[in-house]
This record gives C-alpha cells, sequence and structure tokens, in this order.
C-alpha cells in the first residue's frame, strides 16, 4: 500500500495545504462546538437526512431527500416494498449504529461484517450474502439518473478477497499503531483499497462511505456528523469516480498511485468544512439579528420547504398582515430565507431546502 502513496512535489504541496486546512479546523472544532451546541441537534439531523438520500442515489436510488425524511418519519418496516426504500432504511439504521457507537466500533472483519449486514437487513434480494464475502465476481458500476451504467473497474476476485481484506486492516492497524502517516490519509487511503476490493457482492459503495464517517469520527473528526460527506461526493460524481480509476487502471502494478484520489478526498473533507463554517455563521446571525416572532416564522418555512405570503397569515393569525409582510422582507434581506417569483408567483424557501431541491 506505502508504494501507492509517493507523492511527486507539486502533489505533496497540494496535499499538505489541504491537510493544513482541516487540521485547523479540528483544532478550532472544540470551541465552536461548545458555542453552537444547540444547534448541532438539528445539523446532524439533516445531514443524516442528506447522507441517507445521496450515498443511496449514487448507487442508482431515486428517492429525494424529502422522500427520505418523510419515508424515515412514518416508516414501518413491514411496509418496505421497494428496493430503494429498503436501501433508505438499512443506511439509516446502519449510520445511526456508527453515530452514536462510533468509539466502540472495532474496525475487525467481524464488525465489518456485521455492518454490511446491518447495511442489507430489510433488502430482500441481499439475504443469502449479507456479511459474506463475495462468492462471485463483480466490478465497480456508476448507475446514472437517465438509467444508463458505466463499468468503472474491475476488482478483486472471490478467491482473493478474504487475503486482500486481512492484508488491508493489518496495514490500516500498524499505521495506527505506528502512528506513521497523517490519520486522514490513512482512512482515504484504506476507503480506496477497500473499493478496489469490493468485498461483498452488493453494497460496496454505500458501506465504504459509512466507513469513511466511522474512521474519521475515530480519529476525532467527530466534525464530519454535522455535514454530509455522502451529499457532497453526489454533487461531485465525476470526479469522484475519475479518481478512482485514476489509481485503479494500474492496480497490481508498480505504476498504480492514488494521488489524485486523496487530493479530492482531502479537497471534499476542506468543502464539508467550508459547508460547516457557513452554517454556524447563519445561526450566529439568527441569534443575535432575530426576535422571537421571525424564529417562530422562519421555524414554519423550514418545516414547509416553501410557502406564500398567503399561508404565512394563515399560519399567524395573531399578527397583522404588515408586520409579517415585514419580518419576510426582514428575513430575506439578512439571508435566512430566499425570495423566488414574483406577485402572486412569489415563494419563500429555507436555504437549505432550497439548496436540496436545486440538486
Amino acid at each position: 500500500m506505502n508504494n501507492k502513496l509517493e507523492f511527486s512535489s507539486s502533489f505533496f504541496q497540494q496535499i499538505m495545504k489541504l491537510l493544513s486546512v482541516i487540521d485547523s479546523f479540528k483544532g478550532n472544532w472544540e470551541a465552536v462546538e461548545l458555542k453552537h451546541s444547540q444547534h448541532l441537534k438539528e445539523l446532524r439531523k439533516i445531514a443524516t437526512i442528506e447522507s441517507i438520500g445521496s450515498s443511496t442515489r449514487i448507487e442508482g436510488a431515486t428517492l429525494t431527500d424529502q422522500e427520505v425524511e418523510k419515508l424515515l418519519k412514518s416508516v414501518k418496516i413491514t411496509q418496505l416494498t421497494t428496493r430503494d426504500q429498503q436501501e433508505v432504511v438499512g443506511y439509516y439504521e446502519t449510520l445511526q449504529i456508527i453515530l452514536d457507537n462510533y468509539q466502540d466500533i472495532e474496525l475487525s472483519e467481524r464488525y465489518i461484517h456485521g455492518l454490511h449486514g446491518l447495511l442489507l437487513k430489510h433488502s430482500g434480494k441481499d439475504q443469502s450474502h449479507k456479511g459474506k464475502y463475495k462468492a462471485l465476481s463483480n466490478q465497480v458500476v456508476a448507475n446514472y439518473p437517465d438509467g444508463t451504467q458505466r463499468t468503472i473497474f474491475r476488482t478483486t476476485e472471490p478467491s482473493m478477497t478474504s487475503k486482500e481484506m486481512e492484508d488491508l486492516l493489518f496495514w490500516y492497524k500498524e499505521r495506527k499503531a505506528k502512528a506513521d502517516m497523517h490519520p486522514v490519509i490513512i482512512t482515504a487511503a484504506f476507503v480506496y483499497e477497500f473499493l478496489s476490493i469490493h468485498p461483498y457482492q452488493d453494497g460496496n459503495g454505500r458501506l465504504s462511505r459509512l466507513l469513511t464517517t466511522l474512521l474519521l469520527m475515530q480519529q476525532q473528526y467527530e466534525f464530519v456528523q454535522y455535514i454530509s460527506f455522502e451529499h457532497i461526493i453526489e454533487e461531485r460524481k465525476e470526479d469522484y469516480y475519475r479518481a478512482l480509476m485514476d489509481g485503479q487502471k494500474n492496480r497490481y502494478q508498480p505504476s498504480e498511485k492514488i494521488d489524485k484520489w486523496i487530493l479530492f478526498f482531502l479537497d471534499s473533507l476542506v468543502t464539508l468544512i467550508q459547508r460547516l463554517e457557513a452554517k454556524y455563521e447563519v445561526y450566529s446571525k439568527l441569534s443575535k439579528s432575530i426576535n422571537d416572532r421571525q424564529k417562530e416564522v422562519l421555524e414554519y418555512v423550514k418545516k414547509q420547504y416553501k410557502v406564500r405570503m398567503s399561508d404565512v397569515e394563515k399560519a399567524f393569525e395573531s399578527h397583522s398582515r404588515n408586520t409579517l409582510k415585514k419580518d419576510m422582507t426582514y428575513l430575506v434581506n439578512e439571508g435566512l430565507l430566499i425570495k423566488t417569483g414574483d406577485l402572486k408567483g412569489t415563494r419563500y424557501h429555507y436555504p437549505e431546502e432550497f439548496t436540496n431541491k436545486e440538486h
């Protein structure tokens, strides 16, 4: 593995620059966490929905974030009739286990099998192979919204899977024990190798993203639970596959290098940090600049996704139309709401929901 992590001077400089941003934020996170602790529960809830929606859509599912949220609010396990629903609930349950118990989960074959089994728990067609290494050859295929597929690369043969996973886990534990490599580089390299092996018949992509969250949180990058890493990967899906392919095209050759994958991984993590910073800047502005009535109006718009002025008037009948119009104008001017349309077509959106729908 280590020979795959040999970088040219220019790549090394780029990598160090990104790691500096990541570790600087990590060092400041404790103070940020204390200052915005009252908002973190909400941020994690939003990130969880985005992570589930994005990670399943990367693999070909079609449910929007709003449909995912609605499903999880009303889900009855016995009524998971579609594969999309089964994958969403499986991802949700596995992610919750990781978020709530990451400090106690060992990176071992037994635990990874267990997470894979939980991920596919509700998928009817996967019951015979969940939690077991693959018995048939598989390949990485990119699924696109129009139903087309593209083969990305071929993976480890079943006869070699157990040995390569054993070697990968040994390498990871040795790096951690020796502390001779940056923890984020270790995580990125582990994920690349896991995807190249593709140890299970199905669910490898989803499990790789869950393991990313697990490993980063275990290495004290706990802030990743508050912004969806999966959502960023979905937005950059072409770059994600291109970076993987750049290394994997030389699989098992001395020329196999993963510098472009490492850069992609680190750059995505920096994007996550930037979005998290933007989120708590909004919360800071929110707490300082608006009164209790405006907070209630803002919360109402957030729950509804988008509203008309008449909807706000009905919801807050005890306040005058003039007062509510001033509130809406103020919230738009402060950047806490987004206004679209004009006259009768005017709609007000909560920024988070508006952004999600645009993607």
